[in-house]
């Protein structure tokens, strides 16, 4: 489903060009749960925003269902995000303005999705927050926020959960119901996840394990 072919990522700093991403190459198919661990700085979240055409490599190719990702238009990569990937950051990212309702119904209005109010409610008792819906994010405690940022990233039904340190911003159990709720919708929906984090604990209930050193992939196994 996934397939990153010979991935490289430059960045120039002063005079000097760094490499974030020094010839990486993954295939991960449809329904699998990735891990990708490394140190800070080892090119976890780089590779995360690459797949999901946030940005764009220095050379390679990386194609989702036979289409392919570095060749697309800033508007055909808008429409790959809207159908196929969602993705939740460490910082939640959601409008302050908005209540969690709102936040999570937006996706679905931008594309003119049917029933999407009775789907924002539908997700939002999916992530335990059903009395919570006409709250504003600084009116939620952050795990309540994370919460909200999941089922925002479920709103268009994506095959893709992509997720950057999603427990990173949270104590010890509010960051286990995160990755629990996380590893429940993808069993229940057959998503795709892959998750970047720094918890060798999370890490290592994955399917799968990626472990990045200084850009490139170090180790690659299947966890049993």
């Amino acid at each position: 489903m996934i397939t990153l072919s010979n991935l490289t990522k430059t960045v120039t700093s002063g005079v000097e060009e760094l490499t974030i991403l020094n010839d990486v190459s993954l295939a991960i198919p449809e329904g699998q749960f990735v891990s990708l661990t490394g140190a800070s700085g080892s090119g976890k979240s780089t590779l995360l925003g690459l797949i999901a055409g946030l940005d764009a490599p220095s050379s390679g190719r990386i194609t989702i269902d036979d289409d392919e990702v570095t060749a697309m238009t800033e508007d055909g990569l808008a429409k790959l995000r809207s159908e196929k990937i969602g993705f939740v950051f460490q910082s939640f990212h959601l409008i302050p303005s908005l209540t969690a309702f709102e936040n999570i119904l937006i996706p679905m209005e931008i594309i003119g999705a049917a029933n999407a109010k009775s789907r924002a409610v539908q997700l939002l008792d999916e992530v335990g927050l059903s009395e919570r819906g006409h709250h504003y994010p600084n009116e939620l405690s952050g795990g309540e926020q994370q919460r909200v940022a999941i089922a925002r990233a479920f709103a268009n039904q994506p095959k893709i959960l992509l997720a950057d340190e999603p427990t990173g911003n949270l104590d010890s159990k509010n960051g286990q119901h995160i990755f629990d709720l996380m590893e429940d919708l993808h069993r229940q929906r057959n998503i795709t996840l892959v998750l970047v984090t720094h918890d060798p604990a999370l890490a290592g209930k994955a399917q799968r394990q990626v472990v990045l050193r200084d850009g490139m992939v170090i180790s690659d196994e299947v966890n049993q």
